[in-house]
C-alpha cells in the first residue's frame, strides 16, 4: 500500500510540476494565438496559428515593422495582430494614402495598398514616450491605430511579437518583419 501511495504522491508532483512549467511559459514566454480576419493580408492570413513571442520586449523595445498582438479595448479575451509604424516622440500623418513619418514618406515593402481613409491620421498624430501608431497590412480593410476604438497603443498592452507561424504546415516558419 506504501509503494501506491508513493507511486501517486510521485504522479502528483510531477503533474503540478508540468502545470507550473506550463503556467510559467504561456505567462512570460510564449502563446499560440490564431488569426481572425484579413487585416494583415498578405503577409498572415485568417486561421495562421502563430506563436507570440512574450519575452523579447523584456529585454528590448518594440522596433518599426515588428508585428504585434495586443488587446482589444471594448471586448474581453479579443486581441489584434498590427505592426509598428509610429513610434514614441514620432509624428504620424496619413497624406494621400501614404505614411508620413516626421514629415518623411515611409519607405514600405510587404504588399499593401494605398490608403482609402487616413482615419484620425488625417491630421498629424504626435506620440507620446510610450505610444506606438499600428496599422494592418490590408490598409482598406483593418481597424487599426487610424480609428477611434483602437487608436494609439501603450507600451504595457503590447503582449509580444509574433514570431512563428505553426499553421497552415505548408507556410511554417518564423513571421519576417520587414
Amino acid at each position: 500500500m506504501k509503494g501506491i501511495i508513493k507511486e501517486l504522491l510521485a504522479w502528483l508532483a510531477m503533474i503540478a510540476v508540468v502545470v507550473a512549467a506550463t503556467y510559467l511559459v504561456v505567462t512570460f514566454v510564449g502563446q499560440r494565438t490564431q488569426v481572425s480576419g484579413e487585416s494583415m493580408e498578405t503577409t498572415l492570413s485568417d486561421g495562421d496559428h502563430l506563436i507570440v513571442d512574450k519575452i523579447s520586449y523584456r529585454f528590448r523595445d518594440p522596433e518599426r515593422y515588428d508585428i504585434v498582438v495586443f488587446p482589444y479595448r471594448l471586448e474581453e479575451n479579443t486581441y489584434y495582430i498590427k505592426r509598428i509604424i509610429g513610434l514614441p516622440g514620432e509624428t504620424v500623418q496619413i497624406v494621400d494614402g501614404y505614411v508620413y513619418i516626421n514629415g518623411i514618406q515611409l519607405d514600405e515593402h510587404y504588399g499593401n495598398e494605398i490608403m482609402e481613409k487616413p482615419g484620425i491620421a488625417a491630421e498629424p498624430v504626435t506620440l507620446g514616450e510610450d505610444e506606438y501608431f499600428v496599422l494592418g497590412d490590408n490598409r482598406n480593410n483593418s481597424q487599426d491605430s487610424r480609428t477611434v476604438s483602437v487608436g494609439v497603443i501603450h507600451r504595457n498592452e503590447i503582449l509580444g511579437r509574433a514570431w512563428v507561424r505553426i499553421w497552415p504546415l505548408s507556410d511554417f516558419g518564423v513571421i519576417k518583419h520587414e
